[in-house]
């Protein structure tokens, strides 16, 4: 009798275990309002918004930024904004100073180094046919004494 008042006894404890632990699922349309369905998705803020809330938080006094984050905010979220903007705009390469490059500069130079080049070829012509033309006299005078072709 012992085990019976100390809830030792198989059979009454038994039936009463297994009934709670044999419990049926309700189909997912029968589901209360007040049940949570599926795992909680978290918040994602697009780069644009994170940048006006940290602009935001810049601009209030010190003691007004507690207003902002009990919009469901966390301190955190603007600290690590705050880190991420900033790797970001250290990412993006500065304008380059001085002049605004020229569109037309890389055929300018091309053209310049063509003509170079043309310049130079027709310099290397002249000498030649200058050559020819002493070759030819050479010839001619020397045939007029009788010598001969080398």
């Amino acid at each position: 009798m012992d085990t019976q008042r100390s809830g030792f006894s198989g059979s009454s404890d038994s039936s009463q275990s297994s009934s709670s632990e044999t419990r049926v699922a309700k189909p997912a349309a029968a589901l209360d309002s007040t049940e949570v369905a599926g795992k909680p998705t978290r918040r994602r803020f697009a780069i644009s918004h994170k940048r006006e809330i940290v602009a935001l938080a810049a601009g209030l006094p010190a003691g007004e930024v507690g207003a902002l984050l009990r919009r469901r905010l966390y301190s955190s979220h603007l600290t690590h904004w705050r880190r991420e903007i900033a790797k970001i705009d250290a990412q993006t390469p500065e304008p380059k100073r001085g002049r605004k490059p020229d569109p037309a500069r890389n055929e300018k130079i091309k053209i310049d180094k063509l003509e170079r080049e043309l310049a130079r070829a027709q310099k290397r012509l002249a000498q030649a046919e200058a050559i020819i033309d002493a070759q030819k006299k050479l010839c001619t005078a020397r045939a007029a004494d009788g010598r001969g072709a080398p």
